[in-house]
């Protein structure tokens, strides 16, 4: 459904206020119709009140003229009296009712004993009209018709005032209760993707309600473990390459007394190739950006870098920049020029020459495109050439050298970034390396 929110706090606040808005519009449906029977009951004893005086002045009026006074006696709206010679309460039903019973009992006591009426009859429903006929001493009949204006319990003008106060009431208490109880996630949801970024991330604090403290709390043990688990594989890693360069340097010295020189050519070669591949294993391990702190970096003045550092060992133009003068990010520059420099090295290596294309910011991205003209890659192999070591035969040669870790590195770069790379083919040939980041 279209209006219903998405986020919990949304979700919260809408269920919160409109329950709150249904209890007050119930509570204040109740107090106008309490307010309704009060003005009924006002209405009767108005009217009966009315019917007193009337009474009293039919006794004080000769009986020619007490049908005129009746008629223009000074009654409210919903009131009115005439003298007649016959009761017109029979005409409005004289049911047995005990609300009617209780008013032509209360009309019957009207005045001293000597002056009360000699009969009294009332018909009709209370709600909508009521017939009162007292007989007087002459034997006429004074017949007072009462028909209660229809009640209005919402005409009230501060009704709505009332209503629209308290929503708006309710509406801002329920915002700042929604927030303050939903903060925390967003928090743990702020802290996750610090975390995914840079395992020596700050920690959340360990304050608030008990659960939200017990949360921080084992997401703070969560990351702990987690950096020393990356600390603990790095630190062994190197340990393992700083022990395989004795064994390396040795071969290399014991090569040399080899006296073919095609079989100690291969045997140099070998070992160059380990340590090329020891070097790179290390590099990828040690993930040198998660020490380096982050800051604000000129994107385009990087890879202005990169291409005048590509051109400048290759002694010709063949990286091509089409930038803007400045784009500043949030990155680790020096983290964000390996990833770069990998990409456009990959290119260089296996093309000959490459576009970089930088854009944007839109939809809260950058974008970064390497294009080449090379030969291109498999549609299967695009997501697997992101595998550590994997290295492709029939569209890419081996005896341009690497390890297969250039493109792992340089995902595992952005994405620590919050962006991501992705290979696609270009048309007639060629391939586009487009890496995106966080505007």
């Amino acid at each position: 459904m279209k209006l219903w929110p998405r986020s919990i706090a949304g979700r919260t606040f809408l269920v919160l206020l409109l329950g709150l808005f249904a209890v007050q519009v119930v509570a204040l449906t109740i107090h106008a119709f309490d307010r309704v029977e009060l003005q009924r009951a006002a209405q009767a004893r108005e009217a009966i009140g009315r019917t007193a005086a009337l009474w009293r002045a039919m006794q004080m009026t000769p009986p020619d003229r007490r049908d005129a006074v009746a008629r223009s006696y000074d009654l409210p709206d919903g009131l009115a009296a005439t003298v007649d010679a016959r009761p017109l309460a029979p005409e409005y039903g004289l049911a047995p009712n005990p609300a009617l019973d209780r008013l032509a009992a209360g009309l019957g006591r009207l005045g001293p004993p000597a002056m009360r009426p000699r009969e009294v009859l009332v018909g009709g429903e209370p709600r909508r009209a009521v017939m009162a006929s007292l007989r007087l001493a002459d034997g006429t009949w004074l017949n007072v018709a009462h028909r209660p204006p229809p009640p209005r319990p919402w005409s009230n003008p501060g009704f709505l005032a009332a209503l629209a106060l308290m929503t708006g009431a309710v509406a801002a208490l329920s915002f700042w209760a929604v927030r303050r109880t939903t903060r925390p996630i967003s928090d743990l949801a702020a802290a996750a993707e610090r975390l995914g970024r840079d395992v020596n991330a700050p920690r959340l604090p360990e304050a608030g309600p008990a659960e939200v403290a017990q949360a921080a709390a084992a997401f703070n043990t969560m990351a702990d473990r987690i950096s020393r688990f990356v600390a603990n594989r790095t630190a062994m890693l190197a340990a393992i390459g700083h022990d395989l360069k004795t064994p390396i340097t040795r071969l290399r010295l014991r090569a040399e007394f080899v006296e073919d020189d095609a079989v100690r050519g291969k045997i140099l070669a070998d070992l160059d190739e380990m340590e090329r591949m020891i070097a790179g294993t290390l590099a990828f391990a040690r993930d040198e950006a998660a020490a380096e702190p982050m800051g604000r970096v000129d994107l385009a003045v990087l890879l202005r870098t990169v291409a005048d550092e590509a051109n400048d060992v290759a002694g010709e133009e063949v990286v091509t920049l089409a930038a803007p003068e400045h784009l500043p990010v949030q990155g680790r520059p020096l983290a964000l020029k390996r990833a770069v420099a990998n990409l456009v090295g990959n290119a260089v290596a296996y093309a000959g020459r490459c576009v970089v294309r930088l854009s944007g910011p839109e939809h809260g991205l950058v974008r970064v495109a390497v294009e080449d003209d090379g030969p291109g890659i498999p549609e299967a192999e695009l997501e697997r050439v992101f595998q550590p070591f994997h290295r492709l035969e029939a569209s890419r040669s081996r005896e341009t050298g690497g390890t297969g870790l250039g493109l792992t590195i340089a995902r595992s770069i952005l994405r620590g970034h919050g962006g991501d790379v992705t290979l696609a083919n270009r048309t007639p040939r060629g391939l586009a390396a487009i890496a995106t980041l966080p505007a």
